[in-house]
């Protein structure tokens, strides 16, 4: 059996997973990353939402810079890979779903291939192997560390991997069940409000409280194939038609090309409007509806079983979103008054390799999740609670946290679940990414990268988002590298404030935001200056919006404050308020 003794090893290609390989292997880390299907990027490829949900200021802030470059690669391969309407291709800010969940659109396969030319990069210059078609077999831990992973690639081959990290970057959290213990080292479902203190937790814990998963497919509006559409139905349609209670959400179905928020344009992926190619000839959207949530069941919480149960209820979910098809095209009342399905419906089998023309995987909402030295609690970031309680009187951002390690911002959504969870959508302040979220209780180097940091049950509902993930896993990955590379430990950056400051300046220079201010994007010249002074605490302009007014004259004695805060800096000073912060920023170097 072959050895292979990696600085750090990332098991799950997710959308956090290829941000952690990226990034540790950007900062000279020995990194191999394993992956159980062909595609990288999760929930950005494989499992379907290439129409990715992010926030309000995501063209000029609200995500890292690593991130912001996958956005700009998929405008950039429609420029020139298609044939573009003039007006679209001169778009900056192009949009080829025309979508109005996103602000960016791809199809799945192209985003696995820009994202695989990302990480060829790496691998060309030997800093990282990939693994594509490996599944790992099981895990070796010596006290509280693990030493060891065992993975079978698709030739049978058997590999030893002995790594100084492990960072778990699968979807459902799959390694903190093969390490660890639930309740103790992880958790699972909702817990109750004696374990969180958060005001809509439950008063006692439902584990089986766990967010639905989805099976996506793509349609296209194929009018001139009516005749063959028409999908046959599942063997126990009727059973699922009852269970899943078919419907359409977000409006209009045939607001198909007009109407407000209809369903087609929801999550579509192409507006042929936008395109000059002849091979474009229809829109094509991704269907990932209330729908086609499944309801039957889970791959995690009580009742999940083994492997074969797993598998079967999988392969039901399946069926119940073809289901969804079957019925879109044969029962869903039609607007237009001509009786009952829109036959016109194309399934696109070539958008997934798949035999049935669903998603590779389902759309995972919810992880198993790491009990963390510094949880994510509710109260930090809503705007009011479920019963609308303000939180945080008239503040923009959500509850500061001094080892931010990232932000992001989305809301606290919950699907209702099959368990009797019903739906929440609550709104929140722009928030922040805790380093303590990302540091296990029990493991010294097992570090999640997911959706399986420290969040709880109702704090994933707006932690769970694609920008979000990618964030938490460039994180975790740089912290890894970054450990490796000063001979310490995640729990000892976390404690130590001095180590701390000086591995948040390592983000800062990554491109990776710690603090919302708007107006001075990851590119500006007094970016680390203002990310660095606003890490200090205290406000660095309004607290009632997220501007910083870089251009804005500096006012005497707001420099003052921020010259006391930082120590240093020369007195007095005249300038912009960009200029003032760049100028402490040197001084105290």
């Amino acid at each position: 059996m072959e050895t292979l003794t990696p600085d750090i090893l990332i098991v799950g290609a997710s959308a956090g997973g290829v941000a952690a390989a990226l990034a540790a292997a950007e900062a000279s880390a020995r990194v191999c990353l394993l992956e159980e299907t062909e595609w990288p990027g999760g929930q950005l490829t494989t499992q379907g939402v290439c129409t990715p949900d992010e926030n309000a200021w995501i063209e000029t802030f609200g995500c890292t810079r690593r991130y912001a470059r996958f956005r700009d690669a998929t405008r950039d391969f429609y420029r020139t890979h298609y044939r573009l309407a003039p007006e679209a291709a001169a778009d900056p800010q192009l949009n080829i779903g025309n979508c109005w969940v996103s602000r960016i659109a791809y199809l799945p396969a192209d985003g696995a291939a820009i994202l695989r030319t990302f990480l060829e990069v790496w691998e060309q210059q030997g800093r990282l192997q990939c693994f594509y078609r490996a599944q790992v077999l099981n895990a070796q831990q010596q006290g509280d560390r693990v030493t060891g992973i065992h993975a079978r690639l698709e030739d049978g081959t058997v590999l030893c991997f002995t790594p100084r990290y492990v960072l778990d970057a699968t979807d459902t959290g799959e390694l903190l069940a093969l390490c660890g213990q639930e309740g103790l080292d992880w958790v699972v479902g909702a817990e109750s409000r004696a374990q969180t203190g958060e005001p809509d937790a439950l008063d006692t814990p439902r584990p089986d409280w766990v967010q639905p998963f989805t099976f996506p497919f793509a349609l296209d509006w194929s009018p001139e194939t009516v005749a063959t559409n028409v999908i046959a139905p599942p063997p126990d349609y009727a059973e699922l038609r009852a269970l899943q209670r078919y419907r359409i959400a977000y409006g209009a179905i045939t607001g198909l090309f007009q109407g407000p928020l209809p369903w087609w344009s929801y999550r579509r992926v192409m507006d042929k409007s936008l395109f000059d190619d002849p091979r474009v000839t229809s829109d094509l959207a991704m269907i990932n509806t209330p729908g086609n949530d499944y309801y039957g069941g889970n791959v995690l919480g009580p009742g999940t079983g083994d492997a074969q149960s797993v598998a079967a209820t999988l392969a039901r979910a399946r069926r119940a979103a073809l289901g969804y098809l079957y019925w879109l095209q044969t029962e869903c009342p039609r607007e237009d008054g001509n009786g009952r399905g829109y036959p016109e419906f194309r399934l696109r089998t070539d958008v997934f390799p798949t035999p049935d023309g669903c998603a590779i995987r389902p759309y995972i909402r919810e992880s198993r999740r790491i009990r963390a030295l510094r949880p994510i609690l509710e109260q930090e970031i809503v705007v009011q609670d479920f019963s609308g309680n303000a939180c945080r009187g008239e503040l923009a951002r959500a509850a500061f946290m001094e080892d931010s390690v990232g932000i992001g911002h989305y809301a606290l959504d919950i699907h209702p679940n099959g368990h009797g969870e019903p739906e929440r959508y609550v709104a929140t302040r722009p928030f922040q990414i805790p380093l303590g979220a990302l540091i296990p209780i029990r493991w010294e180097n097992l570090l999640p990268a997911c959706k399986n940091l420290g969040t709880t049950h109702l704090t994933n509902g707006a932690y769970r988002l694609h920008p979000i993930e990618w964030n938490v896993g460039e994180s975790a990955g740089l912290l890894a590298a970054w450990c490796v590379q000063h001979h310490v430990t995640p729990r000892t950056v976390y404690q130590d404030h001095a180590l701390r400051r000086h591995f948040q300046q390592t983000l800062l220079h990554h491109g990776i935001p710690l603090h919302w201010y708007v107006d001075v994007p990851v590119e500006h010249p007094a970016f680390v200056a203002v990310q660095t002074l606003a890490g200090y605490g205290f406000p660095l302009g309004n607290p009632a919006d997220l501007l910083f007014c870089p251009d804005e004259p500096i006012d005497p004695d707001t420099y003052r404050q921020w010259r006391d805060a930082m120590g240093n800096g020369p007195v007095p000073f005249a300038g912009t308020r960009a200029e003032a912060a760049q100028c402490l920023y040197e001084a105290t170097r």
